[in-house]
């Protein structure tokens, strides 16, 4: 046995863009424990619901994190609207989708370009990151904004898209999956992204299973999960199937991100042929009482909104449980007997938002 060394990891790392910290427990080059430091963010979102009334909410939500936005306004907004009974239109359940596949298209290339970072293979980054800035031109032309959308409100959404605008959208689109394919080539068979992410950060099925692990992390260990099969919004009339692979290591959980982009092409693609005419929202009455879990699936995995109201204008409690938070004990156990040089892969392969985690 080596001599055992404890050295803090983060919070600042050049690989990572999340202010991440960990105490590594080490042996000559191996990794024999992690520890966790949560707590390094503070922001006091959910102490809001003292201050902001339950509609004013859904902005503070959107706020949590810029790259699924969108999707935390409508996990704040579902729960609302269940505790309230309010019928959202078919037309708004459809849009909602058509952004929460936009916003997973613009997370997902915006993490294979720092995964392509980190291997060192800086013309893949860049040509990611191009390809996604032509996603957040789509954002900003039917919502006004390219980070913060603030187009999902309790009852519906603040836009709509007209047709003209939707058949423009899916030509562009079209055009941009096609130069999409020549990057997830390069993913799926450049030797260097290959050798740097096979057999790293191993995580078998069972213990994906035990850990609680969601989203990408968990599809990459061969767990078939995808909150979207539950129906909210227009997915219950959408045909897809959760993508996995079964290798559980750095590079499966890559590639179900690589073809999960493709997949949700497809799925703006069939909402957008089935998209029904109608309002985009309707008039919200009274206040909320009682509670309710929402769940849905960001690029990240499974978050959970727990909302409960007490018939005022003020929520009684606001919490979240993001998909990072249910990956911090699977990243864990992926770290124990890796080598110091992978740890920094092994964190970039859940995809970690700290601002999520840590309000």
């Amino acid at each position: 046995m080596g001599k055992r060394t404890v050295i803090p990891f983060g919070p600042q790392h050049p690989v990572l863009p999340e202010p991440i910290h960990l105490d590594l427990a080490i042996e000559d080059e191996r990794v024999v424990e992690a520890i966790p430091s949560l707590g390094f963010v503070h922001r006091g979102l959910e102490l809001l619901v003292e201050k902001m009334d339950f509609q004013e909410m859904v902005f503070v939500a959107e706020r949590i994190c810029g790259i699924c936005s969108f999707m935390h306004g409508l996990g704040c907004s579902l729960g609302i609207e269940e505790i309230m009974g309010i019928e959202v239109p078919e037309r708004a359940r459809y849009l909602r989708t058509i952004w929460s596949e936009l916003s997973r298209i613009h997370s997902h290339l915006l993490w294979l370009g720092l995964a392509a970072d980190a291997a060192g293979f800086e013309s893949l980054f860049t040509h990611s990151w191009r390809v996604r800035e032509k996603i957040l031109d789509i954002a900003e032309e039917t919502t006004g904004g390219r980070v913060i959308f603030g187009a999902c409100k309790v009852g519906g959404t603040r836009r709509d898209i007209d047709g003209e605008t939707l058949v423009r959208v899916l030509g562009r689109m079209k055009d941009i999956e096609a130069d999409y394919r020549s990057i997830a080539a390069v993913f799926r068979d450049d030797y260097s992204m290959r050798h740097r992410f096979s057999g790293v950060g191993v995580m078998s099925r069972e213990e994906a299973r035990e850990l609680g692990a969601v989203g990408p992390t968990a599809r990459g260990s061969g767990i078939a999960r995808d909150t979207r099969e539950l129906g909210y919004a227009a997915y219950g009339g959408l045909d897809f199937e959760p993508v996995i692979e079964d290798a559980g290591d750095c590079y499966a959980r890559c590639m179900v991100r690589v073809r999960e982009v493709h997949q949700s092409f497809d799925l703006i693609r069939q909402a957008a042929a089935k998209i029904p005419g109608g309002p985009v929202e309707v008039k919200v009455k009274g206040f909320p009482e009682g509670e309710y879990f929402s769940r849905l699936e960001q690029p990240r995995g499974e978050v959970i909104y727990y909302i409960r109201g007490n018939g005022t204008k003020f929520l009684d409690r606001f919490r979240v449980r993001t998909p990072t938070f249910a990956n911090i004990g699977p990243m864990v156990k992926m770290l124990a007997g890796c080598e110091l040089a992978d740890v920094p892969v092994i964190v970039l392969s859940i995809d970690p938002c700290i601002s999520c985690a840590e309000r």
